[in-house]
């Protein structure tokens, strides 16, 4: 059996490689070189974003980008190197529609990086700020190129693609210093409003952490079926959860116990049912009565005390004589 082809074949390979080699060897070598450059590029970076005051979120950004991006451009100079028919236009031009199809399997993906990238450079919200998005509430953790995590205060994470805290509303509860509280307060029909109003607003003065600027204050927004609804209002800071909590805690309990102390009624849903049942001088009268339907325009008639009465003195008359009833 004849190998010479074979052979050729094979030493052919070999002298292919031999020729390769030094280019191999030379690509490895600016490979490596271009791995700590990529390095580099990331921590000089994060110094220059962190001397300019950037947020954590942006500085890890730029920082990843940086280094990916040197990467990327260490492997196409070695290819380059390695083959040096290899050129950066060839790559494009032989994705071709690949490429286009790549593009379409990955668009919620780049959709998702674009909203990130646009995220950490608007900062709508930080790291370490907390949120409300639809059903979701918590502590932002980390915002990341392709989502955005959250820490639930029940301890739970939460992972929201960026697209969608870039296109939707979202509610940052700690944008601000300060943040203002409310609650409903109900008070009996026959308390005095001032005084109650009073007693709410010097409650709230002697809670520590509520703002004496601007002010609390106490506002009638509901004259309700059993209640007076008065609405007390006031601001607090800083505007965390824990925050939030106790002070309305403190508050309410301190505006229940003054109310209590000074004898103005807190009264739950109360409901009357009246029964007529004919026992009162004006059941029946609609010209008198006032439950709730306008008075009749006819006779009306009589109550059950106006019968009882008309019988009894039917009753008590004499009766009258047999002679005179023939006459």
């Amino acid at each position: 059996m004849d190998f010479s082809i074979a052979w050729q074949k094979i030493n052919q390979m070999g002298r292919d490689f031999m020729a390769l080699l030094p280019n191999l060897l030379f690509g490895l070598v600016v490979f490596v070189g271009f791995i700590f450059l990529a390095r580099g590029v990331q921590s000089l970076v994060e110094r220059v974003v962190a001397s300019r005051q950037q947020s954590q979120g942006l500085k890890l950004l730029l920082s990843r980008v940086s280094h990916v991006a040197t990467l990327v451009l260490g492997i196409l100079v070695t290819v380059t190197i390695i083959v040096p028919g290899f050129t950066p236009a060839s790559l494009i031009s032989a994705l071709g529609v690949g490429g286009v199809a790549i593009g379409f399997a990955f668009k919620d993906i780049f959709q998702n990086f674009l909203a990130g990238v646009l995220l950490l450079l608007t900062e709508p919200f930080k790291i370490n700020d907390q949120i409300a998005y639809k059903d979701f509430e918590g502590t932002v953790e980390t915002i990341q190129t392709r989502a955005t995590t959250i820490k639930t205060y029940d301890g739970r994470r939460v992972v929201i693609p960026n697209a969608e805290l870039f296109i939707n509303a979202v509610t940052v509860n700690t944008a601000y210093d300060k943040r203002r509280l409310q609650y409903d307060i109900g008070i009996g029909y026959g308390d005095d409003i001032a005084e109650a109003r009073k007693l709410i607003l010097e409650a709230m003065r002697g809670v520590d952490g509520v703002l004496a600027d601007p002010a609390p204050d106490a506002l009638v927004v509901d004259l309700a079926g059993s209640s007076v609804n008065i609405r007390a209002r006031w601001w607090i800071n800083p505007p965390r959860r824990a925050d939030v909590l106790d002070a309305q805690d403190q508050v309410l309990e301190a505006i229940k116990n003054t109310l209590t102390a000074h004898g103005i009624d807190l009264p739950f849903p109360t409901q009357q049912i009246l029964l007529h049942d004919q026992t009162e001088e004006t059941d029946g009268d609609r010209k008198r009565q006032r439950e709730g339907w306008p008075p009749g325009q006819g006779e009306v008639p009589k109550s059950r005390i106006e019968v009882q009465q008309e019988t009894q003195r039917a009753a008590q008359a004499p009766a009258t004589p047999p002679a005179q009833a023939q006459a």
